[in-house]
């Protein structure tokens, strides 16, 4: 089987990289910790981020990247790892800002995500310090610049 992911782009924002790409990417960042995955990236717009963010998590407004894990299910379907949406212009608003390609910070969402649906989370420091060592660690496998190095850098 290996790593399906399905893409759905609810978005209007065409700058996104390619749903190959993308797989190519959770593929990649999965196969050590679970090569027979499978999970759905749904990219969406500011309204409809809003909307699931302030249902799922209580906050108003869009954010990054939301991780929807399933679970019960695994009896009839246990490759199956649930949802990941990356909401498209708060992606380029924040690879802007923070001076990253948005093929480096979607890559970053991405992994972040799927480690949350495998139940990483970043609820205290040791977690945070866990997560995001893997997330260094998966980015860098794939050449990409570490995610963090820049608020390291801050006073």
């Amino acid at each position: 089987m290996s790593v399906v992911v399905h893409v759905q782009r609810a978005s209007s924002l065409r700058s996104l990289p390619s749903n190959r790409q993308m797989s190519a990417w959770l593929a990649q960042a999965l196969a050590p910790l679970r090569p027979e995955a499978s999970l759905t990236v749904r990219i969406v717009d500011a309204e409809e981020g809003s909307a699931l963010n302030a249902q799922w998590r209580g906050k108003q407004g869009p954010t990054n990247v939301l991780s929807f894990p399933v679970s019960g299910l695994e009896a009839i379907a246990p490759n199956l790892l649930g949802d990941i949406v990356l909401c498209a212009p708060v992606l380029k608003t924040e690879a802007a800002a923070q001076r990253k390609t948005i093929a480096a910070h979607c890559a970053h969402l991405l992994v972040h995500g799927a480690l949350h649906l495998l139940g990483y989370d970043h609820l205290d420091d040791a977690e945070a310090e866990q997560m995001e060592a893997l997330e260094r660690q998966l980015l860098a496998e794939m050449e990409f610049p570490d995610p963090y190095a820049e608020r390291e850098l801050k006073p």
